[in-house]
């Protein structure tokens, strides 16, 4: 059954793409585009990654992972897929917050986020615009060396209310904390200060089937269901696949599997230089995911209370406490039937980062128990917002960081790939072994799925000039 599922493939493409997140899609279509012969190949049966949904029973559709993600997206999808699904993005303007600190709404972008600091925090105007500056003005090449913590400590000392409204959704979004580099919060944090949050109208089930659509137009080989075992390099270059026993060869290799995965199992150490290997097992895997996803009978509706619903119990943003077991923050993401036109249907998602730790030792038993715990803590919580929530719902489930691990295979359920340090790794494994390229999950370039669709491209344009010099080389020594 799994040979099936190549036994119509080629036995030689220009590249093959492991892997079909945001990143992988995107680098596909674009190799594709430039009369590359690309396969690309997914090991769960539903493309798209960490983008992707799951149905349920009485007409439930949930949506993966915390929506939201800057415009910069709609000038992506038009540039590097089509106007069709760039004309899809709306914008979300009620962005909310409810801890013990502040209570308020705002439309998530630069001109009201400066007047809620002027005005709700008291901060002077020009110190918030000197911080929106200095963060706008940051990129990869500069000074790594300051935290984010130092950066808030520059521009508002002793204002935990102002770090708090700063850094919650930035930490949800890509998984950051304030001992990271200044840089990983900055980009991101400019990106969605630009004009605010968005999202994929019609539910990424409509976002991903557009993808598929243009990625067959375009001639790209599109697998699911096939695992690949083994990146093959013979010399230090790139020679093939081997993926559900069948191998295939190819000119290059565009993984958009998890960094250390692709480096550690599906090349293996020993293909590596002693140093390089050294600072690939340097790189911290980033933090997981819990989800509770609450499905509302048929014919019942729900007020409106806002978008995107970011709500503590604890005294101050900590990011350790964000991710620990004994939840008391979470976002709630409200979906409301116009974001599936034609829908009258209601949904709920609530993300908490977590710790793998914390839930990958626990026993079959234990691991249930602590999954309805998670369960009734989160319709406890979001009772405060819509008082008898319970009897409106009919469907609710709960995944945890080994959920992730399950269906993505991402080491330890990493739902955000590695730490910053990654960047450079990934960056340098065409330096290693020729032809093998990298755009997952990696720190700084990941800011949710405008990063991964800008990072597939950036990588897709070294693919591709590396497959133009290995052709001209190649008719070189033929004459």
């Amino acid at each position: 059954m799994a040979r099936d599922r190549l036994a119509d493939a080629k036995d030689y493409y220009d590249v093959i793409v492991i892997g079909s997140g945001l990143a992988g899609l995107t680098g596909a279509n674009n190799l594709a585009k430039a009369g590359r012969s690309v396969l690309l190949l997914e090991q769960h049966y539903n493309f798209g990654g960490m983008a992707t949904w799951f149905k349920r029973p009485g007409g439930h559709i949930f949506d993966i992972s915390l929506h939201g993600f800057p415009v910069g997206m709609i000038k992506s999808c038009r540039k590097y897929w089509t106007r069709e699904i760039a004309d899809s993005i709306v914008q979300l303007k009620g962005v909310r917050f409810d801890n013990p600190q502040f209570s308020l709404q705002t439309t998530f972008d630069r001109v009201d986020f400066t007047n809620k600091l002027v005005d709700h925090f008291g901060i002077e105007k020009q110190t918030v615009e000197d911080f929106f500056n200095a963060s706008r003005a940051m990129d990869f090449y500069d000074d790594q060396a300051m935290t984010t913590r130092e950066l808030f400590q520059k521009f508002f000392p002793g204002r935990s209310d102002v770090v708090r409204f700063l850094m919650e959704p930035i930490a949800y979004a890509n998984g950051s904390t304030l001992d990271d580099p200044a840089i990983t919060y900055g980009i991101v944090f400019s990106n969605f200060m630009s004009k605010g949050v968005y999202i994929f109208q019609g539910g990424t089930d409509k976002l991903i089937r557009m993808m598929k659509t243009e990625l067959k137009v375009n001639g790209v080989d599109l697998r699911h269901s096939i695992c690949v075992d083994k990146i093959c390099t013979e010399d230090g270059q790139v020679t093939g696949v081997v993926a559900n026993g069948t191998k295939i060869a190819c000119g290059a290799v565009l993984s958009n599997a998890n960094l250390k995965t692709t480096i550690e199992k599906m090349v293996g150490p020993e293909k590596f230089d002693d140093a390089f290997i050294k600072e690939a097992k340097a790189v911290r895997l980033n933090n997981s995911s819990c989800q509770v996803y609450m499905g509302i009978k048929k014919g019942e509706t729900l007020d409106n209370i806002g978008d995107l619903l970011f709500t503590s119990v604890d005294p101050e943003f900590d990011s350790t406490r964000l991710c620990a077991k004994d939840v008391t923050s979470r976002t709630f993401s409200m979906y409301y039937p116009d974001i599936r036109p034609g829908s009258d249907r209601y949904a709920i998602v609530s993300s908490t980062n977590a710790n793998w730790s914390d839930w990958a030792t626990l026993s079959e038993q234990d691991y249930e128990k602590e999954k309805q715990h998670l369960i009734k803590t989160t319709l406890d919580a979001l009772e405060k917002y819509i008082p008898g929530v319970r009897q409106k719902i009919d469907h609710v489930e709960a995944s945890t960081p080994k959920t992730f691990e399950h269906y993505t295979m991402q080491a330890q359920g990493a739902t955000f790939g590695t730490k910053f340090e990654g960047l450079q790794v990934s960056m340098d494994l065409p330096k290693q072994i020729e032809g093998l390229f990298h755009a997952g999950s990696v720190g700084i370039i990941m800011s949710g799925w405008l990063g991964a669709i800008n990072y597939g491209v950036i990588v897709a344009n070294e693919v591709d000039s590396f497959m133009l010099t290995k052709l001209q080389s190649q008719q070189q020594a033929a004459s």
